[in-house]
């Protein structure tokens, strides 16, 4: 009944009040710019106020994580490891030479001048370098995912509880205002009952299917190659395996791992899930055969079972690294009274509510009848079902967007810093973290072993 009063006052909402309202060719569109959460405690910090950041794994993502921490006020970015000497040297051509760096995580985690620090390195080194990090007394910024295998996420929950330390893993989406403002229409029901959620993240570029550049100075005399392979297979230095990582299932987690991970993340945020319990996938190495042992292809079904947040729906996600439509990305909820589109800085609500009316004609038994009956079932349905009151009408098409320059990354790393300083609630911690990396790795398991693989999301374990 709540959720039922929510959707009727969304809808008086939008018929009466929407910010921009336009003629489109479905009908009349709403637009509304979305506002920024409040600033996390805009105030001046003193150097010796300052959380210092250890950058740990200095490649892409250790720089995007670098440069979201350092908008965010009281953080200082302070120091930096890695295995290849050039991103060393670009750290401090970026963030000044007062930057301290070492090719050891375990010399900087011995720094105490080093509040928190940032672990975006490969995702076969994650649980090593958390339980390391936690152990030293520094709060974790984890990229995702989380782990490189299932069983290792458990070890690393427990790790959290024991440092009673701020861990948040590095998928943003979880403190965008998009993703917060989805949750909220969510809740409010403006879809109806949700039944089936059809995502995509597809690619249509070298870079976008991992051919990353390589330096022309890569060698075992810039990159620390022993160190690099960890408890991975030991191999002969190889600087494609170094700098296009993701494409080996020794030190990454394949497709799945890296991007369907950031869409269980997002789902599981605005429908307050716990995930999924039936996984099912398939795919293949389709285009990209440069060595990789990782498929360019996945798809994936969930089955999700109903709880008193949602009922229960089904999801189909997939990645294409081979689309030659041009790539892009969409998650589509759909309900029984319209869907809700992300897109990655909007939402679109469009309301297809089924009529309470029946409808004859068309494809429909009606035109088999009699000619006789067709008269007498015509008065009888006007009789029973009388033409309905003129209502205002809604907007067809509602939209949500976020303000120019806004960053989900920045927010997320607020998030992160105000949990070191305020203790503040985490929005994604390690035990969020699991239940997302969980289906996106039993997503490989399930392709590999080409079965269905059932999974516990209360439990956060294989079954």
């Amino acid at each position: 009944m709540a959720k039922n009063q929510k959707r009727r006052d969304f809808v008086k909402k939008i018929s009466l009040g929407g910010i921009i309202i336009a003629g489109s060719k479905s009908g009349y569109s709403s637009t509304e710019v979305l506002q920024p959460k409040p600033p996390q405690r805009q105030q001046t910090y003193t150097a010796n106020d300052k959380i210092r950041i250890g950058i740990i794994g200095c490649g892409i993502q250790g720089f995007s994580n670098a440069r979201a921490a350092a908008q965010v006020p009281g953080v200082e970015i302070a120091a930096a490891c890695d295995l290849y000497d050039g991103r060393l040297v670009r750290m401090k051509e970026v963030y000044g030479d007062q930057i301290r760096t070492t090719k050891r995580y375990e010399e900087l985690l011995g720094w105490s001048d080093i509040d928190a620090v940032c672990i975006a390195t490969t995702d076969h080194w994650h649980d090593h370098m958390l339980k390391a990090a936690l152990t030293a007394g520094k709060p974790a910024y984890c990229e995702k995912p989380m782990m490189h295998h299932i069983e290792e996420g458990m070890s690393m929950v427990e790790a959290e509880k024991k440092s009673g330390l701020p861990v948040i893993i590095g998928s943003q989406r979880a403190s965008g205002i998009d993703t917060l403002k989805a949750k909220e229409l969510f809740e409010q029901g403006v879809i109806g009952e949700l039944n089936l959620v059809d995502i995509r993240y597809d690619r249509n570029n070298s870079n976008g299917a991992w051919q990353y550049s390589i330096p022309t100075d890569a060698s075992p005399s810039t990159i620390d190659w022993a160190a690099f392979q960890g408890d991975a297979p030991k191999l002969d230095f190889d600087a494609t395996r170094f700098f296009r990582w993701r494409n080996y299932q020794d030190y990454g987690t394949a497709v799945a791992g890296d991007l369907f991970v950031h869409l269980f993340t997002a789902l599981h945020v605005i429908t307050s899930s716990k995930g999924p319990e039936r996984i099912y996938a398939t795919g293949g190495l389709r285009f990209w055969k440069d060595g990789r042992d990782v498929p360019d292809i996945t798809l994936g079904l969930y089955d999700y079972p109903a709880t008193d947040q949602h009922p229960a729906f089904n999801v189909q996600m997939r990645v294409n690294f081979v689309d030659g439509s041009g790539g892009g990305s969409q998650v589509r909820m759909i309900g029984s009274e319209g869907v809700m589109t992300l897109g990655w800085n909007e939402i679109t609500i469009e309301r297809n509510p089924v009529s309470k009316r029946p409808y004859y004609g068309g494809w429909d038994s009606f035109a088999t009848f009699s000619a006789a009956e067709q008269k007498k079932f015509e008065t009888w349905f006007k009789e029973t079902y009388p033409d309905p009151k003129p209502e205002m009408r809604s907007p067809k098409e509602m939209i949500y967007t976020v303000p120019d320059g806004y960053s989900a990354h920045v927010d997320h790393w607020a998030n992160f810093t105000d949990a070191i300083r305020h203790d503040t609630k985490l929005v994604e911690d390690t035990t969020f973290g699991l239940r997302a990396a969980g289906p996106a790795l039993a997503t490989n398991n399930s392709m590999n072993e080409r079965r269905i693989i059932n999974w516990d999301p209360i439990n956060m374990k294989l079954v």
